[in-house]
């Protein structure tokens, strides 16, 4: 997503997906052969994301030490998730007042999990010392303190990333005030355990990563089409209205509104923070135009992000024409020299950026990158290769680590003769994974332009 992102959301609080004996889309007119893949149930989904949190539980005690943290605490308010709970504790709603999920080195018998809850609840005592009768949470913190006395006890405060800068004002103010000031001067910035818990990736979430990003291709196929687009006629709010209508069919949600931008040969560019900007709804999608869509889908717990390009026919036609085929043609050109030859685990994502580029100037292609880490949110943690990792930055010295995933975001401005020299933006936006050789898509790149009418 080019914007700023949106509030992550809890998706499994709110949606129950499609079962996997049902046929999403069947209302939308999807054909049976561009039927979408089958997603599991809540049910399911809760089950699988159960097996995974015992896995990151077990990841989390040597994360703890390497980032300097002996105790770390995440407090979750009523009708106030903290974005981290749904990957600290069971992924279940949470309706107590305040719940309180503590994680302690405890030395030599290993790490420890407490549950200070309002209520019991049998999921969250599989995972975490809860008893059927909670004592008060004050109470619990306070002799948690007492007995392991921890020289820093890690909070979600003072990060540059809202994951990493959750802890409400009143909740920072009832922890310091239920294990006193001497606890208080101990409490520490959790940036560094949350960046690395939330962007290291685990080998379960592949297979369901992959179906979550089939799906995100398959809306945007089915939103692209000429049984959804009517050129002339459609506007970019009843397409955008549709992909939200879609993501309903499907049992999932989507992390930032779904943006539409058209040009077409004469339009004046307008731009909003660098990039072109979103049309507005009233925008009528005409023959001729060239129409992108940034899109991304939430589905357990994970987040896609997906950006793609139509051409709408003039009548006649039965191909775009061949300067918009050349400016995909150098996107696809900007993504294997990023992807291929300068990426690779290990590397400063400095060092991919800055290779990137001198490719791009050698092949005289006017290119921008602004890659980013995906996974558990949309725009997540972890290494991104954008123009801000350029230099000697802290961020430009960040290093690649094999199996994370990204969204391989840029663009590329070609003039395209047919429409008179204009220059056109040709945006692509695809989920890929780190290998030894390079980033890999989850699904095939785009290299012909959608055709609509």
């Amino acid at each position: 997503m080019i914007r700023t992102a949106l509030c992550a959301v809890l998706v499994l609080a709110s949606f129950a997906c499609t079962s996997a004996n049902e046929t999403p889309f069947t209302e939308l007119g999807a054909s049976n052969s561009e039927d979408a893949p089958s997603l599991l149930t809540w049910s399911e989904q809760m089950a699988v994301r159960d097996q995974w949190l015992a896995k990151r539980h077990d990841m989390l005690l040597p994360m703890m030490r390497r980032q300097g943290i002996d105790m770390w605490i995440v407090v979750n308010e009523e009708f106030n998730d903290d974005p981290l709970t749904e990957y600290v504790a069971p992924a279940r709603p949470y309706a107590g007042r305040r719940d309180v999920f503590v994680f302690i080195d405890a030395g030599v018998a290993g790490l420890r999990k407490v549950a200070a809850t309002g209520y019991w609840e049998e999921t969250v005592a599989r995972f975490f010392e809860s008893p059927v009768d909670p004592e008060p949470p004050a109470d619990v913190l306070r002799g948690l303190y007492e007995e392991y006395r921890p020289d820093a006890i890690g909070l979600g405060t003072g990060g540059r990333r809202g994951m990493t800068r959750s802890l409400a004002h009143d909740s920072y103010r009832f922890l310091a005030d239920a294990m006193g000031p001497e606890a208080e001067r101990r409490f520490v910035s959790a940036e560094g355990l949350i960046v690395e818990y939330l962007a290291t990736r685990i080998p379960e979430e592949w297979d369901h990563y992959e179906q979550l990003v089939a799906l995100t291709e398959h809306i945007t196929r089915r939103a692209f089409s000429d049984q959804v687009i009517e050129p002339g006629a459609t506007t970019v709010g009843d397409v955008r209205r549709f992909m939200y209508d879609a993501l309903w069919a499907s049992g999932v949600r989507t992390w930032f509104q779904p943006d539409l931008r058209v040009q077409r040969r004469g339009m004046e560019r307008v731009a909003s923070r660098g990039f072109l900007a979103v049309a507005p709804e009233e925008t009528v999608i005409e023959r001729g135009d060239l129409v992108h869509v940034d899109f991304g889908i939430s589905y357990m717990g994970l987040d896609s992000d997906w950006q793609k390009m139509a051409y709408v026919l003039q009548p006649g036609e039965a191909d775009a024409p061949q300067g918009l085929k050349d400016a995909l043609a150098n996107t696809n050109a900007l993504q294997d020299a990023l992807m291929l030859r300068a990426s690779r685990p290990g590397r400063t994502v400095g060092e991919v950026y800055a290779e990137t580029m001198a490719e791009m100037e050698e092949a005289g292609i006017t290119a921008q990158v602004y890659s980013h880490p995906l996974g558990n949110h949309g725009h997540g943690l972890g290494p991104s290769i954008d123009f801000r990792s350029s230099g000697s930055t802290a961020a430009a010295q960040q290093v690649l680590v094999e199996g994370s995933y990204i969204s391989i975001e840029l663009n590329t401005l070609t003039p395209v003769p047919e429409w008179g020299g204009q220059d056109v933006f040709m945006m692509q936006e695809d989920p890929a994974y780190l290998t030894p050789e390079g980033w890999r898509f989850f699904r095939p790149r785009q290299e012909a332009l959608y055709l609509i009418g």
